[in-house]
């Protein structure tokens, strides 16, 4: 797969499975707009890790919860680049609590940075990438958002809320070129996973028939392969990466 002279546009780009789909992006070719919100010196260094294996990367902040912020961004973004070629909605956030004792606010942060936020970049991008008569979106769900969790209600339902809106961008831009797609990951090794409980850790082990936890480098393989060429005749399609623990 070879990414080169592509531009790519990572959201929550700088930990955990957005900061391993820049590294696989990059290695791969891509110039690679690393996002962040409120964390600079973890964007800097996934920056700074691109360029010492001789890639090409820069930061970009905004929060993609705030409509006028995105739009902002990505004015910018083509301002500088003169293109955007691959969109990965992969931020996100959890406010995790039983549904009977769920805080309107916490449903609404998430649905605000989860589900609205892949529509506000999407939206961005759509009227560019249409023009160049090109361009790959992949939207970053979950297994939880096919399966539920308890205590995810709302995590959950954005989640579920994205194969939606994947499957709709889809439809309306195929025949410019554009593809959208999803990519579901499991339980991942990540900052959010370690704060499991070894009893939390032990159960979720059980219900992996592979018997251990992905790695966000196995997102980041199933991101580059729908971002490439190989994949133009694929969209509307959820890839699921989960160690056979749904199998949808």
């Amino acid at each position: 797969m070879d990414l080169s002279g592509k531009i790519a546009l990572v959201t929550g780009g700088s930990r955990g499975i957005g900061r391993a789909v820049c590294l696989k992006l990059a290695a791969l070719g891509a110039k690679v707009a690393v996002n962040y919100v409120s964390r600079p010196d973890a964007a800097d260094d996934t920056v700074a890790t691109i360029k010492e294996a001789g890639g090409d990367a820069f930061t970009i902040q905004f929060d993609i919860g705030d409509a006028t912020q995105v739009q902002d961004a990505f004015k910018k973004l083509l301002a500088d680049c003169g293109r955007i070629d691959i969109l990965v909605n992969n931020a996100g956030i959890t406010r995790d609590g039983l549904l009977l004792k769920m805080k309107e606010e916490a449903w609404d942060q998430v649905m605000d940075t989860n589900l609205k936020g892949a529509f506000n970049s999407i939206k961005a991008a759509y009227r560019p990438m249409m023009k160049q008569r090109g361009g790959r979106i992949i939207n970053i769900t979950s297994v939880v958002g096919f399966s539920g969790n308890a205590g995810q209600a709302n995590y959950s339902a954005a989640k579920a809320g994205l194969m939606g809106l994947t499957k709709s961008a889809a439809r309306e831009l195929a025949t410019r070129g554009v593809t959208v797609n999803a990519v579901a990951p499991g339980y991942i090794v990540t900052d959010m996973t370690s704060e499991l409980s070894e009893d939390v850790k032990n159960k979720v082990l059980s219900e992996i028939p592979m018997g251990l936890l992905g790695e966000p480098e196995d997102i980041a393989s199933a991101v580059a392969y729908l971002a490439s060429d190989e994949a133009r005749y694929v969209t509307g399609q959820v890839i699921h990466v989960n160690g056979g623990m749904f199998m949808g």
